[in-house]
């Protein structure tokens, strides 16, 4: 057999060969999941499936579970699964590990949303991609569970027209079930088979409305393998989040400078200037995985006062959004990028490094981006 990085399309000749000749070809995930019997926690989605895998392997640690997290974050699970000996695993997928499994199939599985991505890997077609996020599902039975995102169209729909064996139980911020999770006044309530768990909203670590989500989501899972509620309602307050994502990084001159580098998709960028609620310098910028920008003019043309470009090829950015801010500057390095958009924030502003898009035309991938941001803001 072959195991295939995932970044290796199926399309690459000596795939293609392989399968003609009829050798296995699995992703990692699928190899390793033959060696273990725990219980695998599934956790996939355009975004916030990193937030969601963080918090939910925080809260099963804390509740006293034998529980290690692998996958797209982290170690890979086969290198846990043949040197350790956990109960539970919480796994981060992405959707090119989810197109090379067989009979790879997780007791509980989470999607968080699917937006539009990775267009060239998927021939051009988004239903191509929705298909390969719900492969998640694809091996589970009825006493399985699948948690998702019941205000996501694109996932309601895909359902309605694909039922699926496992037991549904959808979260959401406009709507109420019988079982699932969702807002009730300024509390969420998440209840299940066995109970409800009421959690105030102003008690989360994480902050913005995609975060209300990713939380029901860890919470439910949490519920479900009967951690405790008061270590639930401990754990959603005590996070730290996940290093690029909104993270925090220093106050300067009352300035706060702000790194979501991990943002590599417009959906991701919108969250990013959704939840910042002052005037903006926003850094955005680098190779563009076929983005539309169009769909973040409104939170733009709202908060964002000035916009810093970071990449080789700016003009996208430049064509959609050079009328609507006071300012746009082209920068080609990190350093340069910190120090133009020092010079343009006032008190009271935000500098958002949210790139919504791919890092490779300057720096080695998302991580490196971001701490060069930081050491940048360090150093000003």
């Amino acid at each position: 057999m072959v195991m295939k990085s995932p970044g290796i399309p199926d399309t690459v000749p000596l795939v293609k060969e392989l399968v003609r000749k009829g050798v296995p070809v699995l992703s990692e995930i699928e190899f390793a999941s033959g060696y273990t019997d725990a219980t695998i926690i599934g956790i996939t989605g355009s975004n916030g499936k990193t937030t969601t895998t963080m918090l939910t392997y925080h809260i099963l640690k804390n509740g006293g579970l034998k529980v290690g997290m692998a996958g797209n974050i982290g170690d890979s699970f086969a290198k846990m699964v043949a040197e350790e000996d956990f109960e539970y695993y919480v796994l981060e997928i992405s959707s090119f590990q989810l197109d090379g499994i067989q009979d790879f199939k997780p007791h509980i599985s989470v999607l968080t949303n699917i937006t539009p991505d990775y267009p060239d890997r998927y021939g051009y077609k988004f239903e191509n991609y929705i298909a390969s996020k719900f492969l998640i599902t694809k091996n589970q039975k009825v006493d399985d569970y699948f948690i998702y995102d019941a205000d996501d169209e694109v996932i309601d729909k895909w359902l309605k027209e694909h039922p699926i064996k496992s037991k549904l139980l959808p979260f959401s911020l406009a709507k109420s079930f019988g079982e699932g999770a969702y807002l009730e006044e300024n509390k969420i309530k998440i209840t299940t088979q066995e109970d409800t768990i009421k959690m105030m909203t102003d008690s989360l670590a994480l902050e913005g409305q995609h975060n209300l989500k990713n939380t029901m989501a860890a919470a439910m899972v949490a519920k479900l393998v009967g951690i405790r509620k008061e270590t639930i309602r401990e754990c959603i307050s005590n996070f730290q989040g996940a290093p690029h994502r909104l993270e925090k990084v220093l106050k300067i001159h009352h300035v706060q400078y702000i790194n979501d580098s991990k943002a590599t998709n417009v959906n991701a960028t919108y969250y990013a200037l959704d939840s910042v609620k002052t005037p903006m310098v926003w850094i955005v910028g680098g190779v563009d995985k076929g983005n539309e920008y169009k769909e973040l003019m409104p939170p733009v043309r709202e908060k964002v006062k000035a916009i810093v470009c970071l990449g080789v090829d700016n003009e996208k950015i430049k064509d959609t959004f050079g009328n609507v801010v006071d300012l746009l500057v082209e920068t080609y390095a990190m350093e340069e990028a910190v120090k133009v958009a020092y010079k343009i924030a006032e008190r009271g502003d935000t500098v958002l490094l949210s790139p919504a898009c791919a890092s490779f035309d300057l720096f080695e991938n998302y991580e490196d981006r971001g701490n060069q941001f930081k050491n940048c803001v360090k150093n000003l």
